[in-house]
């Protein structure tokens, strides 16, 4: 087992954001729900928590309530080996939503963020200081990422 799993809140949307997220990633899965009982802050028998695993990552959703928010400060980072994986998370994140961010940031239907961004980058933004900054340049002007562009603008010789 993992030391560390991520614990999100959600305002009711637990384990319908369980099985969303499960939908897109591979070798993922509905670990078990539990429900509240009597007592409990919230109606008995409604789900309070869903844990789940993307790709082997263990997570856990409760249904906690209004009180608290997604932010920006924090997000996943999905690092992918080509543009073909950089346009399917993107696109399936983005379902039921239209708050794509910069860089490669988009908040998905439930509000959390995510860093879709090719398994190359950290290597195009760094060594040469002219390649990196045309790398940078290109980036901020991009919301999903075009590798093949990112790419271009790092091979691009006296710019």
């Amino acid at each position: 087992m993992q030391k560390i799993t991520p614990f999100l809140w959600f305002d009711g949307q637990a384990e319908e954001a369980a099985n969303f997220y499960v939908s897109i990633f591979k070798n993922s899965r509905v670990l078990g729900v539990t429900r509240y009982s009597d007592g409990a802050p919230r109606t008995k028998g409604s789900v309070m928590t869903a844990s789940f695993e993307l790709d082997g990552q263990p997570f856990t959703a409760l249904n906690g309530g209004p009180n608290f928010r997604f932010t920006e400060a924090i997000s996943f980072v999905i690092h992918c080996d080509n543009q073909q994986e950089i346009d399917y998370y993107w696109e399936r994140l983005r379902e039921g939503t239209n708050e794509p961010g910069q860089c490669g940031w988009l908040k998905d239907k439930y509000g959390l963020s995510w860093q879709v961004v090719p398994r190359e980058l950290p290597q195009l933004l760094t060594g040469d200081p002219d390649r990196s900054r045309r790398v940078m340049q290109a980036l901020m002007a991009m919301t999903k990422l075009d590798l093949p562009e990112l790419k271009r603008a790092y091979e691009e010789v006296g710019v």
